[in-house]
């Protein structure tokens, strides 16, 4: 069962945001009644705002078998247009509250609030192989595809974290991650749900609200590296905000690279270091640092149990685990997809014997712990006959004191084949000398590694998840 603190549900309290809370009772008979309004198998949209009804929704689309397509509120006309139109979902789960776009406007509306009318009976579980979410993901060659994921593949993926995490019922996590991905609806809000546990989810990010949720009842936090940069910065001024970090049980960070130097000031700070993990939509997670393992910047951790990585040269061999010969990194798993909606050819590019290519590059350690160096189709740069991997330039250019943020890129070069450019955005205001840039990041790698241009901005363009938009650079 997906969710089995819901057949006896107790007065606990489930989930809180910024509209209330609800308990476990309140929660079950807000969803069943959703459940009762949809018949299993057909596909609903889910207009992902951080609010109860939200939540009641989703858990309640779930139950009834209802595989549910997730909608970012602040998508543009074009996008939604071909997610509608592609997915074709014949209702739509909306708070009350939200205002819908006009292209949503044909759809049946579905807005259950906490304690809005008789409770409807628990549905009878779906099957595991059935269809639980349908994810969009971001097009880099052509418009966004929607993944499939089974509810097989999600408890399979939250009992692993369990057990990699030490998480418990015991646990409240503590998020202000958007709705509409893996990281914040899966994660952070299943996850919790399924363990019997509490989610409290913010809003919005904020550094303080955070730290009062810690405060609180929260005793674990999950953010993406730019939140745990905003968290170091205060919490080095702000004894209060450094003490409620400093009693959290864990700290996780995802969805993009945390740099060395936040690492390091959050360890400052409140004496705790961040715990790791890697994952896609296509896999959901994948990798991560275990709650009792060692916590080292750059490492996303060992794979999960039941989960087998391997890192491959070009042409399909393994490469050695030796921490240095960057490959190609693949994944098997119980919790890979099913497929893209409507695209058995991207499926069948995309899974060869039942491993997934992520695109992502990357190196193993001989213990098994994975190293990202950077994608495929952007981060490896070919210079002078080097393979270089854009992470390690990036991460180095974070350890320069004048250094704020950096974005590494390879541009075509008629000497060199592609040079390494550098966007940084500087620390304080003042912009270093970019020769000393330069200099710096010789003699952290090797030489061959050094970025030939420096190129300074006052913001990289990053998306919800705070990966950086380099198509934007």
């Amino acid at each position: 069962m997906l969710f089995p603190a819901l057949l006896e549900p107790t007065a606990a309290v489930a989930v809180g945001t910024p509209d209330g809370t609800l308990t476990y009772r309140e929660l079950r008979d807000a969803a069943a009644s959703v459940a009762a309004a949809l018949t299993p198998g057909d596909r609903v949209a889910l207009w992902a705002t951080p609010e109860l009804a939200t939540v009641a929704c989703v858990v309640g689309a779930l139950a009834a078998g209802a595989p549910v397509v997730l909608l970012n509120p602040k998508s543009g006309g074009r996008e939604l247009t071909h997610v509608l139109e592609d997915a074709r979902p014949v209702a739509v789960l909306a708070s009350a509250a939200a205002e819908l776009p006009e292209a949503l406007a044909g759809l049946r509306r579905i807005a259950e609030l906490p304690g809005a009318g008789e409770a409807a009976a628990w549905p009878e579980e779906p099957a595991d192989s059935a269809a639980a979410l349908v994810m969009y993901t971001s097009g880099t060659t052509g418009p966004p595809k929607g993944v499939v994921i089974s509810r097989r593949a999600i408890a399979r993926n939250l009992d692993s974290l369990a057990d990699a995490w030490a998480w418990t019922a015991e646990d409240v996590v503590a998020h202000a991650l958007p709705l509409f991905h893996v990281h914040g609806l899966v994660l952070g809000t299943l996850g919790p749900l399924r363990l019997g546990g509490g989610v409290r989810h913010l809003g919005a990010f904020d550094p303080e609200r955070a730290a009062a949720a810690l405060a609180d009842d929260a005793t674990m936090l999950f953010g993406v590296p730019t939140m745990y940069h905003r968290l170091a910065e205060v919490a080095e001024d702000d004894p209060g905000v450094a003490a409620a970090l400093r009693g959290a049980r864990l700290l996780v960070s995802g969805s993009a690279p945390l740099a060395a130097a936040d690492h390091d000031r959050m360890e400052r700070a409140c004496g705790q270091r961040i715990v790791e993990r890697y994952g896609m939509t296509e896999t959901l997670m994948i990798t991560s640092v275990r709650h009792d393992g060692e916590r080292r910047a750059g490492y996303v951790g060992v794979p999960l149990p039941d989960v087998e990585v391997k890192v491959i040269d070009e042409h399909g061999g393994e490469v050695p685990a030796d921490d240095a010969t960057i490959g190609g990194v693949l994944v098997r798993s119980p919790s890979l997809f099913d497929g893209y909606l409507n695209q058995p050819q991207a499926t069948a590019e995309a899974v060869a014997d039942g491993w997934f290519t992520t695109g992502d590059l990357g190196t193993l350690t001989p213990d098994g712990n994975l190293r990202l160096v950077g994608r495929r189709s952007t981060d490896l740069i070919k210079s002078g006959g080097y393979r270089i991997g854009a992470g390690e330039i990036e991460s180095a250019l974070l350890t320069f004191p004048g250094v704020a943020e950096a974005a590494v890129l390879g541009l075509p070069d008629p000497d060199l084949g592609e040079r390494i450019v550098a966007w940084v955005v500087p620390a304080g205001g003042e912009r270093p000398e970019a020769s000393a840039i330069i200099d710096h990041v010789a003699s952290e790698l090797t030489p061959h590694k050094r970025p030939r241009e420096i190129r300074f901005v006052e913001r990289l363009p990053r998306n919800a998840m705070g990966k950086v938009l380099t198509r934007e650079l």
